[in-house]
């Protein structure tokens, strides 16, 4: 009588052999790939160093950078103006339009938001015998303050 093997015994012979199989493979490209991580992002765009792009803007350099960007916008509007054959615009008094230009207002449910938060406010207030605050100087002061 010949011996074969069963199905069921094939089946954990062949599981094994996969196993083993793909560590071994696991193992050697692990060992060829060293530093591959290290290369992941280095192009031409990026210069291998950890450190932000840019180092971060503060004070008057961000109205500076702003007033830039503002103007290289206006001067591009005013270069499409130009090719549609429209009159060019004044790129400085646009800009100073536009810098000094007031805070949009607030949308009205928020400022009837705020307008609620204020007068709960000033109910606490009261219970604790505090004098109650102005709610529209309140509301208006809460609407254009930052922060």
């Amino acid at each position: 009588m010949s011996h074969t093997v069963g199905m069921q015994e094939a089946f954990g012979i062949v599981v094994f052999g996969v196993v083993i199989a793909a560590a071994l493979i696991a193992v050697l490209t692990l060992a060829s790939s060293r530093g591959a991580l290290d290369q992941i992002g280095a192009n031409g765009l990026n210069d291998g160093s950890d450190r932000p792009a840019s180092e971060p803007v503060s004070g008057a350099s961000v109205a500076a950078v702003r007033d830039a960007e503002a103007r290289q916008m206006l001067e591009a509007r005013n270069a499409r103006r130009l090719r549609r054959g429209k009159e060019p615009l004044d790129v400085e008094r646009e800009l100073d339009r536009l810098v000094r230009a007031p805070a949009a207002p607030a949308d009205f449910e928020l400022a009837a938001e705020v307008r609620e938060l204020v007068m709960a406010r000033n109910r606490r207030r009261v219970k604790q015998g505090k004098e109650p605050l102005d709610v529209e100087s309140e509301v208006v002061r809460q609407l254009t303050e930052p922060g």
